[in-house]
């Protein structure tokens, strides 16, 4: 029996089922050999389209990923007064220039589920002189926003919050003042709000930086903001002038990191399969998936490297990985790899000997406590783990294989523990039922849409 998914592709129903949000696999992938296209890198997509709101003029992006935490980004800004057009692949946005936004007092703004959004919006509207109230989804509604709102205090601002959560109203101030700020968790949302908040004060800002993803630093750059970036062993120095206007550009968006990280490790874990993830961006502060991976004994490689805009980009090469090495993980590699540890686990799992990851307190403060999760996962598969509340061993199984039921639900919806369960679903076999599929549409829209296309191999 053949169900149709789509217009175009008829896949078995014994392979999947989508129905009702619920997302049903029966049947480890076949090999494959394949060239992928992956959507636009989120934390790209939102920098370029709040920049781009403060720039005068025109700004045009190709390739912005249309997931609904940039869409909320986009929906945010045009309640702020900022044109936005969208025609095919193309996104235009007629920015207002600096402290030029629009609208009324007691605006409303939804951040939907995106903490990149909710914080760094925080820091452009440092200069408001009227209330704005961010609110957010019910996972969103749960995460620390005092870590943002304490140094924008330092500028001026003044918050009213639900203990450090949403819904926040914000009060900018006329004349922000510059500030010296230690971040030492190292969040690249929390550094680029106060980066943001910045270029609207007469002065110069200094951050002292935990080591983080740095697009927003290479963006200024790009954009020859007055920016000064020393690199030390274990920070960051960031010094910023403020006041200073900045020019509408354009951008070409490159392909995630983060959604070719499940594709790379299905591959790994298949069998006699390889894969070409085309145009991706391979920036050194986010490749700590790939520096882990290959640690693991995962055959990965980079071709055509080129620099975009400040930004390193390559085509990833990926090959099934028959022996698997257990690791004692770097915990210097954490914030580069921080949104992937959930997919790194499942190579753990497959792993020969006992892998150790430390210093992760951090992930159960993403959309679902994700430590937690990463562990639960890989208890109903069979592997047994030991964690804390910052730490994690998991005892490798390199023959494993599941022969059993697995449902995965009550999640708080967070995007990567479904795409995770998919790839162990494919990856390890057993019969799975996956709650909430609706919840790739944060990220990655189009996820199931290549799983489909990778089942369909033959």
């Amino acid at each position: 029996m053949m169900i149709r998914l789509n217009q175009h592709t008829l896949v078995p129903l014994s392979n999947l089922i989508s129905m009702n949000k619920l997302f049903i696999l029966k049947k480890k992938i076949s090999p494959y050999n394949k060239v992928l296209n992956i959507e636009g890198d989120k934390s790209i997509s939102i920098r370029w389209a709040l920049l781009a709101s403060q720039a005068y003029g025109k700004s045009t992006s190709t390739n912005l990923l249309k997931s609904e935490d940039v869409l909320s980004t986009l929906n945010c800004l045009k309640k702020l007064g900022v044109k936005i057009k969208i025609i095919k692949n193309k996104c235009h946005i007629y920015g207002l220039g600096l402290n030029g936004y629009k609208y009324k007092k007691n605006l409303l703004l939804n951040a939907g589920n995106s903490g990149t959004l909710s914080r760094l919006i925080l820091g452009l509207l440092i200069h408001s002189n009227k209330n704005v109230k961010i609110i957010g989804d019910k996972s969103l509604s749960k995460r620390d926003f005092l870590r943002v709102t304490k140094p924008l205090e330092k500028f001026g601002a003044r918050f009213k919050s639900n203990s450090g959560k949403l819904p926040i109203i914000i009060k900018g101030i006329k004349n922000p003042k510059p500030i010296k700020y230690i971040e030492n968790k190292g969040s690249a949302q929390c550094k680029t709000a106060v980066m943001l908040a910045s270029l609207n004060t007469k002065g110069q800002t200094i951050i002292k930086a935990k080591k983080s993803r740095d697009h927003s630093e290479l963006l200024f750059k790009y954009l020859k903001l007055p920016i000064k970036l020393i690199k030390k062993k274990n920070h960051d120095l960031i010094k910023i002038d403020g006041k200073k206007k900045i020019k509408p550009f354009n951008y070409n968006i490159p392909s995630d990191i983060s959604s070719s990280a499940f594709f790379i490790v299905l591959t790994a874990l298949s069998t006699n399969s390889n894969l070409k993830i085309k145009n991706v961006n391979v920036n050194p502060s986010r490749i700590g998936v790939i520096k882990i991976l290959k640690m693991m004994g995962v055959k990965i490689f980079f071709k055509n490297i080129k620099n975009y805009k400040g930004e390193k980009i390559a085509d990833i090469y990926v090959k099934s990985t028959k022996s698997l090495k257990a690791i004692n993980c770097p915990s210097k590699l954490n914030s580069s790899a921080i949104d992937e540890f959930l997919i790194i686990f499942l190579i753990a799992a497959k792993a020969k000997g006992i892998s150790y990851f430390k210093n992760l307190s951090e992930l159960n403060k993403k959309e679902s406590p994700r430590l937690k999760w990463g562990s639960r996962i890989l208890n109903l598969m069979g592997i047994k783990t030991i964690t804390s509340d910052n730490s994690i061993k998991i005892f490798g199984n390199p023959n494993l294989d599941i022969n059993k039921k697995i449902v995965i639900k009550d999640y708080l919806k967070d995007h990567r523990v479904f795409m995770t369960s998919v790839i162990a679903a494919l990856s390890f076999g057993g019969q799975w039922t996956i709650h909430d599929q609706d919840s790739i549409k944060t990220s990655f829209p189009s996820f199931l849409k290549i799983i489909r296309n990778l089942q369909n191999n033959n």
